[in-house]
């Protein structure tokens, strides 16, 4: 003792010249205590862990150059119970089977305390081998000389991560202390293994409020010095993981792993190793080995796995047909385990077996294509090449396997070269696609593997093949690494010249490849795309792309602000409204990685003007919805890009995408996109119209008189669709024009004849079916393991595996005699049919589970918490139908349910687990909650009880009891545990059967309001149908009766006359009761009660005979009905509405002689009908008044008598039988029953009376069951041509419910309108309560849609009104019992079939797809007109059109290369009268004025007025006279041309193009809604003055004796004035030309006009300079003069 403290004191004399690392001196036996726990489960005393527990004797001795350590006596214990109340238990099988392993010796490095090299035969398992590194871990202590407190990066187990030292000696006790902290979170080199986490992002904003996983260790040293150093005499680790998915701020499950090395004896022998060799095993850092392969959530001992792979595909093939077994999934990941153990011969031998049985092939190729390692592609792409699997196979196989790979490039590139991949276009796409995912992967290792990709993208240009090329940009996009930056942007026009000649969807493609880039990069991306994004020229769908990849990449506050400043001067209304919609929608963003994004956007919104919020959404936008929660560290957000062209209401391009947020990461879930170019013009324009060479040419003459006129070209049909799966693209769609002929070739008449003719025959003769449907998948397998302290690895997983499937067993015998002279199997008269059959069964079922699981996974042992959910559902089905055709008689019947059915059963259920492989059987599971955690919490805890003392504390010394309430406000504190538990049952006695669905939940979350304590239990949900008690049913039948003999179907008649007989008798004898036997003279109340009572009952019948006729519509069909129907309806308020039918007097008559009779016959209730209406009337007008500013249509209240009958309904119209079933036969029988095996009926009836002189309907619908008198009775009649009217009654005897409906149609302000009107008398209380909740969500409306709204007062009724504004638009009014909800001008995105639009329609009566494509077209056309001088053109810009005389102007072309039509002007001599003239299909019409007349001529030839309308050979051009807006005119239709409409009246026209037309050009301007953009010139360019905008579209003259008089041309010209431009005198040309007279002509007219002036020194010489003058850059814009009228003599040249 006396000579180690001289040591000691002399060691820190010294200055610590000596190390302090501990040393084992060479020829000894260092012998300590080791002992490694591993334990798993919430911290919280009283639930259930799991664990595992090694204890040994460690021998540690030293060679010359390296150190053995050794296991002397290892003992494995496994943990499964109570903590802490129940104890380890000793697994001697286990430890038997390690034991050699454990016993085997390892050699180390070790210098100055630090373990370098590990050795170890290569027989030690790298399960064990961590083992050991978990020992040599302890020793590692890296001590400092001269500091006592310090930090370090220090290897481990864990990695090399940081780590606090503290150093302390005790000079009294001669020892040293010595403590050291790991903080595993902050590592320089991590080691963990991530499985299917490659494509989520890494939310740093997320977990910066909040940890999802927490990792720390402490060691505790206690050292004794020795000479050469030190002597760990006792080593304490201890190490706790913390994770939860919800924050573990929330309450987080923990793992906790304790290893204690106590020094036993040290002995002067030197250890022996064995003679085997012992090569490097790496280092102290853990390596991963088996637990790669083994799945957490079972463990299987491998003994011979051909046979177990055998034995597992039996069960899966046997056990789910035809319904799924309940533990199919987990079979299906047992199956999945042992083919990624097996060896690739054994699956081939597997395959080679059994591939030929459908069965067992599909659930082979499923498990493969999800195992996730380097055999799965090989085994596809050998028996794709073999022709053993088909195309549909292989893309489904490979896309799942390419998604859950890890990295096989050589495999997929292999694939990608085969020339048949090559010539399979569907199969090469997917296999590119999955090839740029993995190398996205594993790009910074290799950046080489790329270049195949670059090599593809540049000889797709050169040889423009544009498929390729859009598949290489969306591999680049999915590979996702900086370096592609150069190749992709090769394709964009702001870095490439060449690319502005790639289409518009190639560009985008390139822009949007950047995406996955910018996640890696943003500083390199957004520099790109914001040059993209300000570069004006280009295309706008093109920059809103680039706008989408700038925001996605989190732009800082001063790019936003930059991007706003744009916006300011932005002259396309597309990119502004949705740059400024995306704006907008981040500024109410509330996921964290985009709070930055969000306060830049509401800085820049600032800026902006709310003007922008008025803009339609016709213009482009984007839809933004975010939600979450930061206590849970969960949220999800939505985003949908909607890029249209202000012309047409299709959208060009939509892109859709879900974002997901859970435990501290982030990822694109799904996206899709849908893409279409010209799809809307192939479907609208006309399919047949050949194109004329003539006309063509012509039109091109024209254009080509134009300076620089610039051609768009055609549209051709393209859709394109692709979708992303964690924001990899997986696969795409293009469909070009070859697709789209081949689609319309094959949905022609006479193919869907002749499949439809094959399929009858072979149902005639009788067809079988028996089709099974499977579908196993493995949906999530998501996977973290790290290394623990002890050696151990801890895993995190999450799966979710699920297996479906659908048998379906038919008959079909279809009994049709086809008529052989006839062969159109569409004409009904040719068929003759007999009873026709089909049965069927088709059992669906589906089993689902999932699991997360926490612990040590193993290839021997396992223990962890383990929570499991399953979902099982089984939906039996089987049905036979019978069809009688001939005789209207269809049957369906059912199985009725005979014994306990299971259709649903859910479950989460949380255990702590314990197994091992050497006895499976013996695996421990215990639930995390025990059932007795009730009883045991019960009791006052111990946390109670320190509450209460901490609060006792506060009071006086005095107190010894604590007082009542303060315990009892103790307890409120702790939420009491409470199992939840409910069930419900629904029965059915008609058709017998009881549903029921039971409950049972009981969680953790008593111990923690937290959502993972709350899932944590154990939970369960049932849903079973039973047989009710009573008679047993044999079946459940629907049959249909229509027909003759529906009457002979009627099971129940049901006599309403004789039962309103009985009733009436009824009333009289309680009136003589109540006369006769007076009740006492006290009881007043009562007794007015009774007699008020009475009252009504007797005044029932008056008011209810009265209900048609005191309807109080203010709708009328004619001055006559109403005039005879005057006594019965007061016409204050009401407004004169009027039905546009032809024939209009016949039906003003027949309604005036049915009112007359009606009239006669209820003249005993007009009195009290009339008195109704007047009072109600009364009572609405004080309300009125407040309302007339809403419309000028008032309604009066309409009212319905609580003793109201529906069979009543059309008493006072004196029809010839109050029931309809005394005068006609039933026309329609419907049951649906309940077949008793006593056959005493069951179910319900459905009996329909259709009376057709009367337009009269009679439904009853009666209960089947004797005695049963509830039914439900609907009176339906048409009262005139314009107005229905039903009523329906309900409850015992139809007389407990009432309510009534009409429907009505007239004129409002001369326009069609239609109203709908609900009233009622009494309703369920049910449906009171959800009408209430309807009317609370019709009130918040207004505020959301600006619809406006005033108060009225109308009890028991609502009505709807809509009536037409326009052909375009409508006015609706929704009236309540409270308020009036009403809009003008709701567009409609199609014409309304009225007015001059219903004259136009008349040519389309025999196609109704070309009727409805006229509307649609028409109601969103682009109108150009023109009125005396002023022209309005198609964006609404107007200005003066100031035309020289006699020559013709362009007012709109088909501006591509088709040349569909071309409409020009021409104002002529002396009148100054307009002329038009239309160049389309192959003829040229001349609309002009003539002797105060207008005229057409048609290819040369006059149409008189009596040819008119004229109608071409190809039935697409029609000429019509139209008058519109007051002036008479001629209208040229032609929609299948893309010409809407020309009309053309006296001194105006109006051009009308359909939505589709993109490409117009012309004075008119182009219809694409750009305000900002207008007058184009014909080559494009832009200019700000209208009249040079409309000169520039003039066709100038050839010469001075030109026949059309038209005598101007261009000319450059020159200005007047010199000017001083830049400090010198200089002369300026016209860049622009100017309309001037030819030579040899004389000015008659002129106007001003501003041009841009190009400068040149003023002695310069530009005459060689002048022919190439438009090219020259604009120096000053001034005005100059153009000539409009010119006068040439005779003698000009």
């Amino acid at each position: 003792e006396t000579q180690m403290n001289f040591f000691f004191n002399f060691y820190f004399a010294a200055g610590s010249q000596v190390s302090l690392a501990p040393q084992f001196e060479p020829g000894k036996t260092y012998e300590y205590q080791y002992e490694a726990v591993v334990m798993g489960g919430l911290p919280e005393k009283g639930l259930a862990r799991a664990g595992v527990k090694v204890r040994s004797k460690v021998q540690i001795g030293a060679e010359a150059q390296t150190f053995i350590l050794k296991l002397v006596q290892p003992e494995i214990f496994e943990y499964s119970g109570i903590w802490p109340n129940d104890s380890f238990s000793s697994d001697p099988k286990l430890t038997s089977t390690l034991a050699a392993q454990l016993k085997t010796p390892v050699k180390f490095e070790y210098t100055n305390g630090v373990v370098g090299k590990v050795f170890a035969p290569a027989s030690m398992t790298t399960t064990v081998l961590n083992v050991y590194r978990g020992i040599l871990s302890i020793l590692q202590l890296n001590i400092k000389k001269t500091q006592n407190v310090y930090e370090l990066q220090e290897a481990s187990v864990h990695g090399i991560c940081k780590t606090h030292y503290a150093l302390r000696e005790e000079q009294e006790i001669d020892r040293i202390f010595l403590i050291k902290s790991k903080d595993l979170n902050q590592c320089q080199s991590k080691i963990y293994k991530d499985i299917s986490l490659d494509h989520a992002e890494n939310c740093v904003e997320c977990q910066a409020r909040g940890s999802a996983l927490k990792t720390a260790a402490v060691s505790n040293y206690l050292m004794k010095p020795t000479p050469s150093g030190s002597l760990i005499m006792n080593a304490t680790v201890e190490e706790l993981i913390q994770f939860s998915p919800f924050n573990i701020l929330k309450g987080a499950a923990q793992m906790e792993s304790k290893q204690t090395l106590t020094f036993l004896d040290n002995k002067n022998v030197q250890m022996q190793t064995p003679q085997v060799e012992y090569p490097q095993r790496g280092d102290l850092q853990y390596e991963f080995g088996s637990e790669l392969l083994q799945t957490p959530i079972q463990l299987l001992k491998i003994s011979n796995v051909k046979a177990q792979m055998k034995e597992i595909l039996e069960h899966l093939v046997t056990m789910n047909a035809p319904k799924v077994s309940e533990n199919a999934p987990l079979k299906f990941i047992e199956f999945i385990q042992l083919l990624r153990m097996a060896k690739q011969e054994n699956i081939q031998q597997l395959w080679e077996q059994l591939h030929n049985k459908p069965e067992y092939k599909y659930w082979i190729l499923s498990a493969v294509s999800v195992m996730g390692t380097h055999t799965s592609l090989k085994f596809i792409k050998e028996k794709f090449f073999v022709n053993q699997l088909s195309l549909s196979e292989t893309a489904s196989a490979l896309l799942s396997a390419l998604l859950s790979v890890s990295v096989d490039l050589e495999s997929v590139e292999e694939i990608m070269m085969s020339p048949t991949i090559q010539n399979t276009t569907a199969v090469r796409e997917i296999v590119m696609l999955g090839y740029g995912a993995l190398v996205g992967r594993y790009y910074a290792k290799n950046p080489a593997i790329t270049q195949f990709i670059y090599n593809l993208a540049t000889e797709a240009v050169s040889t423009k093949n544009y498929a390729d090329l859009t598949l290489a940009l969306k591999v680049l996009g999915n590979i996702g690494y900086p370096g592609s930056l150069k190749a992709i942007q090769k394709n964009i026009p702001s870095f490439s010249k060449a690319a502005g000649d790639l289409p518009l969807r190639i560009q985008i493609e390139a822009v949007l490849a950047l995406r996955n880039i910018a996640k890696r990069e943003p500083k390199q991306v957004q520099e790109r795309v914001l040059q993209v994004f300000m570069d004006h020229s280009l295309d706008p769908e093109l920059r809103i792309a680039a706008a989408v990849v700038l925001f996605e990449s989190k732009p800082p506050l001063g790019l936003v602000n930059m991007i706003a400043a744009s916006l300011l001067k932005e002259s396309n209304l597309q990119v502004t409204s949705f740059v400024y919609s995306y704006m907008k929608a981040m500024t109410k963003t509330t996921v964290p990685d985009f709070v930055s994004v969000a306060a830049a956007s509401n800085v820049a919104m600032k800026m902006l003007s709310p003007k922008l919020d008025r803009l339609s959404y016709r213009y482009s936008r984007m839809f933004y919805y975010d939600t979450y929660y930061s206590p849970w560290m969960m949220g999800a957000a939505a985003s949908a890009y909607y890029i249209n062209e202000a012309a047409t209401i299709f959208p060009r391009a939509i892109m859709a995408k879900t974002r997901n947020y859970l435990a501290g990461i982030s990822a694109d879930v799904f996206e899709f996109g849908v893409r279409t170019e010209g799809i809307q013009e192939a479907l609208l324009k006309g399919k047949n119209i050949p194109a004329n060479a003539d006309r063509i040419t012509k039109i091109k003459q024209v254009v080509a008189a134009l300076q620089n006129w610039k051609k768009h070209p055609s549209s051709k049909p393209l859709a394109s669709m692709y979708v992303k799966f964690l924001g990899q693209e997986i696969a795409f769609l293009n469909v070009d024009r070859a697709i789209y002929q081949q689609i319309i070739e094959h949905a022609s008449i006479a193919d869907i004849q002749g499949s439809v003719r094959s399929a009858l025959n072979a149902l005639r003769e009788g067809y079988t079916m028996n089709w099974n449907f499977y579908k196993p998948m493995l949906a999530a397998e998501i996977r973290r393991i790290l290394p623990t302290s002890t050696g151990f690895p801890m895993e995190l997983s999450f799966y979710t595996a699920a297996v479906a499937a659908a048998s379906l067993k038919a008959l079909f015998l279809l009994m049709i005699w086809v008529v052989p002279e006839l062969e159109d199997i569409w004409a009904s008269k040719c068929l003759k049919s007999k009873p026709s059959l089909l049965q069927s069964s088709v059992p669906c079922s589906v089993s689902m589970h999932t699991y997360a699981v926490m612990g040590v996974n193993t290839a021997y042992f396992q223990a962890s918490l383990l929570s499991r959910a399953r979902v099982h559902t089984v939906l039996p089905s089987k049905i036979e139908a019978i069809l009688e055709m001939s005789k209207g008689n269809y049957k369906i019947q059912l199985p009725s349910v005979q014994d306990i059915y299971k259709i649903a059963s859910a479950s989460v259920e949380t255990f702590a687990l314990v197994r091992n492989v050497e006895d499976l059987a013996a695996a421990k599971s215990t639930p995390v909650l025990p059932a007795d955690a009730a009883a045991r919490r019960s009791r006052p805890s111990s946390r109670i009880s320190r509450m209460a003392s901490s609060l006792a504390g506060g009071m006086s010394a005095s107190s010894e009891i604590i007082p009542d309430d303060v315990l009892r406000r103790i307890s409120r504190k702790q939420k009491p545990f409470k199992p939840y538990e409910k069930k419900m049952c629904a029965e059915s006695e008609t058709f017998g059967f009881k549903a029921c669905t039971k409950v049972e939940s009981y969680s953790a979350a008593f111990l923690r309001d937290s959502p993972l304590y709350g899932i944590i239990g154990n939970h369960t949900a049932l849903i079973k149908v039973k047989p009710v008690q009573g008679p047993a049913i044999e079946r459940i039948e629907f049959e249909v009766q229509v027909g003759e003999k529906a009457a002979e179907k009627i099971i129940k008649v049901i006599n309403q006359r004789e039962e309103e007989e009985t009733l009436e008798d009824k009333n009289v004898l309680l009136k003589l009761k109540k006369i006769l036997v007076p009740g006492p003279r006290n009881n007043t109340a009562k007794s007015s009660s009774s007699s008020s009572s009475s009252r009504s009952s007797s005044s029932s019948k008056s008011r209810s005979s009265s209900i048609s006729s005191s309807d109080s519509t203010s709708f009328s069909v004619s001055s006559q009905s109403s005039s005879s129907r005057s006594v019965s309806r007061p016409r204050s308020g009401a407004v004169d509405v009027r039905h546009p039918v032809p024939n209009s007097k016949k039906s003003s008559s027949s309604s005036s002689r049915r009112s007359s009779r009606r009239s006669s016959s209820s003249s005993s209730g007009a009195s009290s009908s009339q008195s109704l209406l007047q009072s109600s009337s009364r009572s609405s007008s004080s309300s009125s008044s407040s309302s007339s500013a809403l419309s000028k249509v008032t309604f009066t209240a309409s009212y319905i008598h609580p003793n109201f009958h529906v069979m009543t309904l059309m008493s006072g119209l004196n029809l010839q039988a109050k029931y309809l079933s005394d005068v006609v036969q039933p026309s329609v029988t419907i049951l649906l029953r309940a077949v008793r095996v006593d056959h005493k009926p069951q179910g319900y009836q459905v009996t329909a009376y259709l009376d057709k002189a009367t337009s009269r309907l009679q439904i009853i619908l009666a209960n089947l069951v004797e005695g049963d008198k509830w039914r439900i009775c609907t009176d339906a009649m048409k009262l005139s041509s314009h107005k229905l009217m039903a009523a329906t009654t309900w409850g015992i005897k139809c007389k407990q419910y009432a309510t009534q409906v009409t429907a009505e149609s007239g004129l409002v302000d001369q326009m069609p309108a239609i109203r709908f009107k609900l009233a009622w008398d009494r309703i369920p209380r049910r449906i009171q309560h959800y009408a209430q909740k309807v009317y609370k969500y019709i009130s918040r409306i207004p505020l959301e849609t600006q619809v406006s709204k005033a108060k009225v007062q109308k009890e028991r009724q609502i009505s709807l009104t809509v009536a037409a504004d326009s052909e375009k638009s409508l006015y609706v009014a929704l009236n309540t019992e409270k308020r009036t909800y009403y809009k003008h001008k709701v567009a409609l995105p199609f014409c309304l079939p009225f007015g001059e639009t219903a004259a136009e329609l008349e040519a389309y009566q025999s196609n109704f797809v070309d009727l409805m494509s006229y509307m649609y077209t028409k109601g969103n056309t682009a109108d150009c007109t023109m009125i005396s001088d002023t022209l309005r053109s198609f964006n609404n810009r107007k200005f003066i059109n100031e035309m020289p005389h006699a020559c013709s102007q362009v007012l709109a072309y088909d501006a591509t290369e088709e040349h569909k039509f071309m409409v020009e002007l021409k104002r002529s001599s002396p009148e100054e009268q307009y002329q038009i003239t239309v160049t389309i299909s192959n003829i040229d019409i001349n609309m002009y004025l003539k002797d105060a007349a207008l005229k057409v001529n048609i290819n040369g030839a006059d149409i008189p007025i009596s040819d008119r309308p004229y109608v071409d050979s190809t039935g697409t051009i029609q000429i019509r006279q139209k008058r519109e807006n007051r002036i008479q005119g001629i209208s040229l239709i032609a929609p299948k041309h893309g010409l809407q409409e020309v009309f053309f009246g006296y001194n105006t026209f109006k051009i009308k193009v359909v939505d589709w037309m993109r490409k117009v050009s012309g004075v008119c301007g182009i219809p694409d809604g750009e305000t900002r953009q207008e007058y184009r010139k014909p080559n494009g360019q832009r200019t700000k003055d209208p009249v040079n905008h409309a000169h520039h579209w003039v066709v100038p003259g050839k010469s001075c004796r030109d026949v059309s008089e038209c005598f101007v041309e261009r000319q450059s010209v020159k200005l007047e004035k010199q000017v001083n431009l830049h400090g010198q005198q200089s002369k300026c040309y016209s860049v622009e030309p100017v309309l001037r007279c030819l030579a040899g002509c004389t000015t008659l007219r002129t106007t001003a006009v501003n041009v841009g002036f190009h400068c040149v020194p003023a002695d310069s010489n530009i005459n060689q300079g002048l022919s190439n003058i438009s090219e020259k850059s604009i120096d000053l814009i001034e005005t100059a003069e153009a000539h409009l009228a010119c006068r040439c003599a005779p003698q000009c040249a």
